[in-house]
C-alpha cells in the first residue's frame, strides 16, 4: 500500500554562518529518534557535519540529507531533511537544496538578527516558491531579543512575520515558550535533554497580557486568509477554535503570504519539539505543492505530472556526490509515479537509458538500502553512468524535462601542478569527480603554461578544495597564488569581410563570410547568432558551422586571452566554392573573423565585482572605510545597529585577497565581513593593461 504523501515533509534548514543551522538539525535527529547521542557541532560530533574539514572547520560545506519520523497528533510523519551551508562560497548547495524542498526552516541568530547570508537565501527561498516558518535561535545567548529579529525580518525581508509563540525570559533567564495558539506555557528544564523536557502549564500571571495582545495579532493575520473566521474575529474573538486558526495559518503560509515566526535555543533542547509540531502543521507536503511542470522534450509542449506514484515516473537530479564505498551516488527528489531499484531510466539531457542498479535511503554519509522510490520523496541512487545535477531522469514512454537549476560561474582561480608524475593520473582524476559533485567548480589547462587552472566562489571554496584533494584523494600537489577570473567584452559593433583560401595540391579550402559583430542584446548570454544570408550565397548547410566556429572562439578573448560571456554575430553574406567550400573551411573562416574584427570593436577587460558588508564598532570605521577607497571599494551604504556600525560597498575581487586579515588588524579582531560576487564591471585602463601585459598572451591566428 502506497504512502500517504499527506504525512511527507520535505524540508531544508538555511540560514547565515552560525545561526544554528546543523545544532537544531542534530536536535532534531535527536528528538525523532534517529540518533541517541546529540552530536556537538564544536566538539566536531555532528552526524550532519561528516567531512573531516567541516568537523574541523566548525562549518557546513555540503548539504547532507537524511529521513527521520515524528509522531504529531496522533499520526507518523516522515521528515526529509536537508541541512545546507550557511557560508556564501557554497551558495550552490542552498540553491540546489531549495529547488528540489517543498518548505524550509530559517533560522535566525537572536543577537546577530537578519544577516547578510540570511538575506541572500530568502531570496533563493522566493526564487523557487518555498514556503518558509521562521526559527530564532540563541535565545540563551546575551543579547538575544525575538521581537528584535521580527522587527527586522519584516525590514530587510519584506516578510510577514507572525509570532506563533513568544519566549519567556531571555539570555539565561530564557525558561520557556507561551504557544499562542493553544494558550498554554512550555516551561523548560535547564538540565534535561530527556526526549520531553518540559512542562505544560497555565501562562505565567506577568505575561497574561502580552500573550493576549500577540495571540490577537495572530488570529488577525489567520483571519485575513479566511473569510468566515473574519467575520467570527468581528463578532466575537474567543470562538475562534485552535484547528480553525491552524487552517488557515496552514493555508496562509503555503501561499507564501504570512512566516510563522517561533523560537528556541537549540543548544540548550529548548522548542525544538515545538519546532517540529509547527513544521507537521503549517509547511506543506508534496500534495499541498501540486503538480510539477515541464517540457515534453519531443514536442516541446508543457506536460504537468502530479504527486502520485500511479503517475509516470519523473525525479529531478540536485546534487552528485562520491561515497568511497559505493561509489556515484546520485541524489533524487521523485516528483511522480514509482521507481524500483534495478529498472532502467531515460536521462533526458544525453536522451540516454541509464539502470538504476541500487537506491538507498539517506542518513548523512550512511546509507539504507531500499527496493523502490515513490512520488514525493528523496532518496539516492547509485549505478549512473552519465548523469549530471539538474538532469531528469525519467519514463521512457513519458519522457519529460523538469526545470533545472542555474549556477554562477567561478570567478576565482588558482594554478594546481602535480608533484610527482605518479601524481598526474590521480589528479585528473578526483578534478573530474569534484567538478562533476560542485556545478560551480571548473578545471581548466591554460595552453599558454601547460598549467592545470581550478576555479571557484571564492577563497574557502577552493581552500577546501585543495584539502580535499590532499586528504580523501591523497594527491600531493604545489598550488600557485589565487588569481580572478576575469572576461572581456567588445563595446562597438564592426562589420568584416573575411576570406578563408588553402591550396595544398588536390582539394583546396575555401570560405567567404560578410558579419557585423557588436555586443550581445541587453540580457543575454552566449552567443546571438542571426542568420541573414539571401539567395543562398552560404549554403544553408555551412551557417550552423559559422556559428560554431564563433562559438568556440568566444572561448579566448583577442585582448588576454579571457572567455567573452556574450556577443551578437550577423551574417550579412558571402560566397563558397562548388568544390573546396565544406563545413571545415566556414568553421575556420569563423574563428578568424572573430580574432581579426574584435581588436576594432574596442575590446575591454571585465573583472568580477564582489559585494562586501563590514561589521564593525564605532571606532575603527573611518580606518575601515579609508581601506576600502584605496581598494577601490564603492561605499553603498552606512546602516547602525546595536552600537555596531555596518559598511556595505563594492569591491573588486582583485584587491580583495587576504582581506580577513587586514581588516582583522585594523579593527583588533572585532569586525567581521561577508562577500558575495555581485556582478562583472570593466577595468580601468591603466589596470587592464598591467593585466593583459601579465597575461602575456598571443592570439594564435593560424588555425
Amino acid at each position: 500500500m502506497a504512502r500517504d504523501l499527506k504525512f511527507t515533509r520535505n524540508i531544508g534548514i538555511m540560514a547565515h554562518i552560525d545561526a544554528g543551522k546543523t545544532t537544531t538539525s542534530e536536535r532534531i535527529l535527536y528528538y525523532t529518534g534517529k540518533t541517541h547521542k546529540i552530536g556537538e557541532v564544536h566538539e566536531g560530533g555532528a552526524t550532519m557535519d561528516w567531512m573531516v574539514q567541516e568537523q574541523e572547520r566548525g562549518i557546513t560545506i555540503t548539504s547532507a540529507a537524511t529521513t527521520a519520523f515524528w509522531n504529531y497528533n496522533g499520526d507518523t510523519y516522515q521528515i526529509n531533511l536537508i541541512d545546507t551551508p550557511g557560508h556564501v562560497d557554497f551558495t550552490v548547495e542552498v540553491e540546489r537544496s531549495l529547488r528540489v524542498l517543498d518548505g524550509t526552516i530559517a533560522t535566525f541568530c537572536a543577537v546577530g538578527r537578519v544577516q547578510p547570508q540570511s538575506e541572500t537565501v530568502w531570496r533563493q527561498a522566493d526564487k523557487y516558491g518555498v514556503p518558509k516558518i521562521a526559527y530564532i535561535n540563541k535565545m540563551d545567548r546575551v543579547g538575544a531579543d525575538f521581537f528584535a529579529v521580527i522587527d527586522e525580518m519584516k525590514e530587510k525581508l519584506g516578510a510577514r512575520a507572525v509570532p506563533i509563540c513568544i519566549p519567556i525570559g531571555a539570555e539565561d533567564k530564557f525558561d520557556g515558550i507561551i504557544d499562542l495558539v493553544a494558550m498554554k506555557a512550555m516551561i523548560y528544564d535547564h538540565n534535561s535533554d530527556a526526549l520531553v523536557n518540559y512542562q505544560l502549564t497555565d501562562i505565567p500571571e506577568k505575561y497574561v497580557d502580552e500573550a493576549n495582545a500577540w495571540r490577537e495579532k495572530l488570529v488577525e493575520a489567520a483571519a485575513e486568509y479566511d473569510e468566515t473566521l473574519m467575520e467570527k474575529f468581528f463578532d466575537d474573538p474567543d470562538s475562534i477554535s485552535e484547528e480553525e486558526v491552524i487552517a488557515a495559518l496552514r493555508k496562509a503560509t503555503i501561499d507564501m503570504a504570512i512566516v510563522p515566526a517561533c523560537c528556541g535555543s537549540s543548544f540548550k533542547n529548548k522548542g525544538v519539539q515545538f519546532l517540529l509540531n509547527a513544521v507537521m502543521r503549517y509547511l506543506p507536503s508534496p500534495l499541498d505543492k501540486g503538480a510539477v511542470k515541464g517540457t515534453n522534450p519531443k514536442t516541446g509542449d508543457e506536460e504537468t505530472r502530479k504527486p502520485d506514484a500511479k503517475e509516470p515516473f519523473a525525479a529531478l537530479v540536485f546534487k552528485i556526490a562520491t561515497d568511497p564505498f559505493v561509489g556515484r551516488l546520485a541524489f533524487l527528489r521523485a516528483y511522480s509515479g514509482k521507481l524500483d531499484a534495478g529498472s532502467y531510466v531515460l536521462n533526458t539531457r544525453s536522451d540516454k537509458k541509464e539502470r538504476v542498479a541500487r537506491l538507498y535511503q539517506m542518513h548523512s554519509n550512511k546509507q539504507n538500502p531500499i527496493e523502490f522510490v515513490e512520488a514525493g520523496d528523496i532518496c539516492a541512487a547509485v549505478g549512473f553512468k552519465d548523469l549530471r545535477t539538474g538532469d531528469t531522469i525519467c519514463l521512457e514512454s513519458a519522457p519529460i524535462t523538469l526545470e533545472s537549476m542555474e549556477f554562477p560561474d567561478p570567478v576565482i582561480g588558482l594554478a594546481v601542478e602535480p608533484k610527482t608524475q605518479k601524481d598526474l593520473d590521480k589528479l585528473g582524476i578526483a578534478l573530474a569527480k569534484l567538478a562533476e559533485e560542485d556545478p560551480t567548480f571548473t578545471v581548466k589547462t591554460d595552453h599558454e603554461t601547460g598549467q592545470t587552472v581550478i576555479s571557484g566562489m571564492g577563497e574557502l571554496h577552493l581552500d577546501i578544495i585543495v584539502d580535499r584533494l590532499r586528504r580523501e584523494f591523497g594527491v600531493d600537489i604545489n598550488q600557485g597564488a589565487p588569481q580572478v577570473n576575469y572576461k572581456e567584452a567588445i563595446t562597438q559593433t564592426v562589420q568584416h569581410r573575411e576570406v578563408f583560401k588553402k591550396q595544398t595540391g588536390g582539394r583546396g579550402k575555401f570560405a567567404d563570410i560578410i558579419v557585423e559583430i557588436g555586443p550581445a542584446d541587453e540580457g543575454v548570454n552566449g552567443l546571438q547568432f542571426i542568420d541573414e544570408v539571401k539567395g543562398g550565397n552560404v549554403p544553408k548547410e555551412f551557417i550552423p558551422s559559422v556559428e560554431k566556429g564563433f562559438k568556440s572562439a568566444m572561448s579566448n578573448g583577442v585582448l588576454a586571452g579571457y572567455e567573452v560571456p556574450s556577443l551578437k554575430v550577423t551574417l550579412k553574406d558571402g560566397s563558397f566554392h562548388p568544390v573546396d567550400s565544406d563545413q571545415l573551411s566556414f568553421e575556420l573562416a569563423a574563428r578568424m573573423a572573430f580574432r581579426h574584427a574584435c581588436p576594432k570593436a574596442k575590446p575591454v577587460l571585465l573583472e568580477p565585482i564582489m559585494s562586501l558588508e563590514v561589521v564593525t564598532p564605532e571606532d575603527y570605521m573611518g580606518d575601515i572605510v579609508g581601506d576600502l577607497n584605496r581598494r577601490r571599494g564603492q561605499i553603498n551604504a552606512m546602516d547602525s545597529t546595536l552600537g555596531a556600525r555596518i559598511v556595505k560597498a563594492y569591491v573588486p575581487l582583485a584587491e580583495q585577497f587576504g582581506y580577513v586579515t587586514i581588516l582583522r588588524t585594523i579593527s583588533s579582531g572585532r569586525a567581521t565581513s561577508t562577500m558575495a560576487f555581485d556582478h562583472y564591471a570593466e577595468v580601468p585602463a591603466g589596470l587592464a593593461k598591467e593585466v593583459i601585459e601579465k597575461s602575456g598572451y598571443k592570439a594564435d591566428d593560424d588555425e
